[in-house]
């Protein structure tokens, strides 16, 4: 039972229970596709009937990581499988538990209102948008956006972070942006935002078949 229920895993050269953190952002990368297209089914149809479904799904997976043992979630078992050629990057589980409580109180908020109520409301509508940008964090940086405010609520230091973010060190040569970086990017920005202005009526026509000639169309 103690190896059933139980948070991390107990690896050599770590004193703390400790998680693969490349699982963890698969599963945050499949959980995330799963919730942006459930709200893209909201936005642009009016159909609530698949964020129905997944916030279940998304609660009953986070439940089984905090209360029962993280191997058994079905995302990370997912995420275990197709990262499994890949060398782990251990983290610690302690600053992951509570990141994961967070999303149980989310997702626990919008199964009470989407699902038992039958109502949405912004409340619902911030809580997706939260989750989603959490999970998006995970998947595309790394970044666990709960471990960060871990340390407003508890003494003990976080250790073993992803990226070693925790721990304070100057950044190397290859790490900092340059001023001509920070440059490019502000161009490309500028680029990106009046671009619109000047090709929305080129953008705009239709376009036609590639292999249907003029006289056909």
């Amino acid at each position: 039972m103690s190896k059933l229920i139980q948070f991390g895993e107990i690896v050599e050269g770590y004193d703390i229970p400790v998680l693969n953190e490349r699982e963890i952002r698969a599963a945050a990368g499949i959980l995330f596709l799963l919730t942006y297209t459930s709200l893209m089914f909201i936005l642009f149809d009016g159909n609530f009937l698949l964020v129905k479904y997944f916030i279940p799904i998304f609660l009953l997976d986070l439940l089984i990581r905090v209360f029962i043992n993280p191997r058994y979630s079905p995302a990370l078992i997912i995420g275990r499988f197709m990262v499994r050629n890949q060398t782990p990057e251990y983290v610690g589980a302690r600053q992951k538990r509570f990141a994961w409580s967070i999303g149980i109180v989310l997702s626990s908020v919008m199964f009470t209102f989407l699902v038992i109520v039958n109502a949405y409301s912004p409340i619902t509508g911030i809580g997706c948008l939260i989750c989603l940008v959490f999970l998006f964090f995970e998947a595309a940086f790394g970044i666990c956006l709960g471990c960060l405010v871990y340390p407003l609520f508890f003494k003990d230091k976080v250790q073993y972070c992803p990226g070693e973010i925790c721990d304070t060190r100057l950044k190397q040569p290859i790490q900092k942006i340059s001023i001509a970086q920070w440059g490019v990017l502000l161009l490309f920005a500028a680029a990106v935002f009046f671009s619109p202005r000047v090709l929305q009526k080129t953008f705009s026509k239709e376009p036609h078949n590639l292999f249907k000639s003029e006289k056909n169309r």
